[in-house]
């Protein structure tokens, strides 16, 4: 018997790769120039204008708790859909749709800590490092 799969799709944040569940994203798309939002949280960048939809951009770096992004890096979108409409995660790096088995799917190393660690809903070996799976939905909420 075949074991059931789910499709990943992929993007970095410094050395360490993330994944959100791909029917979820809308798309992945390059920088965009952002309006600032008086008063929100660290962690929206901005509000961006996709053709005529208004997203929020949430940087996933201060959302996690990580070192803030080199000031001549952009970051990179990807837009998924919420309950509230779509959302965009500002990344450092996209990486590709992965298909992964479900029985390979591990509980949240016990070396995450912190944000990294309740946003995590848990880890695939790799065989270039361990995947971790993002808790999509509490991620994009503050």
């Amino acid at each position: 018997m075949v074991a059931p799969t789910r499709q990943l799709c992929t993007f970095f944040l410094g050395n360490h790769i993330f994944g959100v569940d791909a029917h979820m994203v809308q798309e992945v798309i390059r920088y965009q120039e952002m309006t600032h939002v008086p008063l929100a949280p660290s962690s929206v960048s901005g509000l961006i204008n996709l053709r005529g939809q208004i997203v929020t951009a949430i940087d996933m770096r201060k959302r996690l708790g990580y070192p803030d992004r080199d000031d001549d890096k952009r970051p990179m979108n990807v837009v998924v859909r919420s309950d509230d409409g779509a959302v965009s995660l500002l990344v450092d790096a996209i990486g590709d749709v992965i298909e992964v088995s479900k029985d390979e799917f591990e509980t949240a190393p016990d070396t995450l800590q912190g944000l990294t660690r309740e946003l995590i809903e848990g880890a695939y070996k790799l065989k270039d490092g361990l995947l971790l799976v993002l808790k999509t939905k509490d991620a994009i909420r503050e």
